[in-house]
């Protein structure tokens, strides 16, 4: 490094320049400084918040001869990499559009006996609201996937704020008609499906572009399990909305309302930060193609697919389908919302204990071995669960399903995103939940079909279903256990980038 210094100074309204130097800094408005290290002399560079592409700003007062010597690796070694307070703000967003748009997905299934009735349909029609919701998604994946590569998470957001809000409305409508229109329902239902994949898949996307490592399964968390937080919402909320079938106008009302509220920020939310937040971010992602290529190539990727995009698709099911598994027992409608929302709730308290334990270890795949057993253990439990016709059997075992589940979520994804790095972590986000959601549609129909005839005992009883979700969930356990002896040694690239001890080759 040449002996030489550069020193800038800088007025309060000069707060878009950003100086760098190393480690990690929270801050949102910048202050006055320069260097006072005399033992190692350095170059600052400020760098412009707004402009499109990063320039290096000129120095305001002293400007001296600096040498052309100093390398990258040089100069990377005194970035100061910031985080700002206004990823809040984006984060927030977020978790607002994925709570309002799992309660869109779920506004029919907690009242499905009254939805019937008042459609003038059965409940396996009724089924089919949630069934094609899940299968929009797997069509919109594709598009996500290429707004999040080419746009980011601001793309994301606004094109899914557009879809719900559009939706909701056609959805109203089709309840107001002189006759109740249940293909209009299914119309607005089908564009807030196509909504779902652009925020379910945007938060592996976003906390890397917004948090440290220290922060990313946490933000991933948030923002992932905030999804099926809105699901708890609807399956309590909605039985006291619609408590006769004159009264679902009404409800799908009150949600558009809700939801066309819960759009309005997702326009004012800033594209990305004004500086990285760590060395990863800086790194360019490989080229979509490229992207693909390397997953289909990678066996980790398929280890940690399976598990995943099939209890994801059996928490769909289950969620969908949970009311007509417990009303034969003589359970009401009421109690049902209460085992869904216990199922999402008991999931959330979890995760909010383990995504932090998980950020600060990183020990992702120990316990990904521990969850995955504890899950198909429970939907093996589950099978006897309605029969007891109690409700505590039901709620503690979906409880314990929901916890493990919640807790899975974040760490998978999260995991993904280090083992494929440097992939971009929208690409394994959106096909995991893509195909989460496609496996949850499959289930729906297939459990759906499996339903027992009136002259069963009871009559309509889930058990076979019940069964066949047993059988899934137990089938896909081995797949996550060989992680790390099948498809060699598993290392945390993006970490290892972070802390700069990844390969040139990993760096790009």
């Amino acid at each position: 490094m040449p002996a030489d210094r550069l020193e800038m100074s800088r007025t309060p309204s000069q707060e878009h320049l950003l100086p760098q130097t190393s480690g990690w800094t929270e801050m949102e408005n910048m202050t006055t400084g320069s260097s006072s290290d005399k033992n190692q002399s350095h170059v600052q560079h400020g760098y412009m918040d707004n402009a499109a592409q990063l320039e290096p700003v000129e120095p305001m007062d002293l400007v001296q001869e600096v040498t052309r010597t100093d390398t990258t690796e040089e100069l990377q070694g005194h970035i100061e990499y910031r985080v700002y307070k206004r990823r809040w703000f984006g984060l927030t967003q977020l978790v607002l559009l994925n709570i309002i748009v799992s309660w869109d997905w779920l506004t029919f299934s907690p009242v499905i006996n009254t939805s019937a009735t008042y459609f003038s349909t059965t409940p396996s029609t009724v089924n089919w609201l949630s069934t094609t919701f899940l299968f929009a998604f797997v069509l919109a994946s594709p598009f996500t996937l290429y707004a999040l590569h080419t746009g980011g998470p601001r793309l994301a957001i606004i094109t899914s704020s557009l879809l719900i809000l559009v939706g909701n409305w056609i959805r109203y409508a089709g309840t107001r008609a002189s006759k109740p229109s249940f293909p209009t329902v299914m119309f607005g239902q089908i564009l807030i499906g196509l909504a779902q994949p652009f925020v379910l898949s945007a938060p592996t996307h976003y906390s890397a572009l917004w948090f440290t490592p220290a922060g990313r399964v946490s933000a991933t968390a948030i923002a992932s399990l905030a999804n099926p937080f809105g699901g708890a919402l609807g399956q309590l909320i909605c039985p006291f909305l619609a408590t006769t079938p004159a009264q679902v106008p009404n409800m799908v009302l009150y949600i558009s309302i809700i939801s066309s509220v819960a759009t309005i920020p997702s326009f004012f939310i800033p594209a990305k930060p004004p500086t990285p937040c760590s060395p990863s971010s800086t790194t360019p992602h490989l080229p979509l193609i490229q992207s693909l290529r390397t997953l289909v190539r990678s066996k980790p990727f398929y280890l940690i697919l399976l598990p995943f995009s099939t209890y994801v698709g059996l928490f769909n099911s289950l969620s969908s389908l949970l009311t007509q598994i417990l009303t034969p027992y003589n359970y009401s409608e009421t109690e049902s919302g209460i085992a869904g929302a216990l199922l999402i709730l008991v999931g959330l308290l979890a995760a909010a204990v383990t995504s932090p334990l998980v950020d600060r270890s990183k020990a992702y795949l120990p316990l990904i071995k521990i969850l995955v057993p504890i899950i198909a253990a429970c939907y093996l439990a589950f099978l006897w669960a309605p029969p007891t016709k109690t409700v505590t059997a039901p709620y503690v075992i979906l409880s314990i399903v929901g916890a493990a589940s919640f807790s899975l979520v974040p760490v998978a994804l999260e995991f993904l995103v280090e083992v494929t790095w440097p992939v971009g972590p929208e690409v394994g986000s959106v096909v995991c939940w893509g195909g989460g959601q496609l496996l949850g549609g499959i289930f729906i129909v297939v459990s759906d079909a499996l339903e027992a005839g009136k002259e069963a005992d009871p009559p309509f009883n889930m058990k076979r279903a019940l069964v066949f979700q047993a059988v899934v969930a137990i089938v896909v356990v081995p797949a996550p256990m060989v992680l790390g002896w099948v498809g060699g040694r598993l290392r945390n690239r993006r970490l290892d980038a972070d802390k700069g001890t990844g390969s040139e080759e990993e760096r790009g």
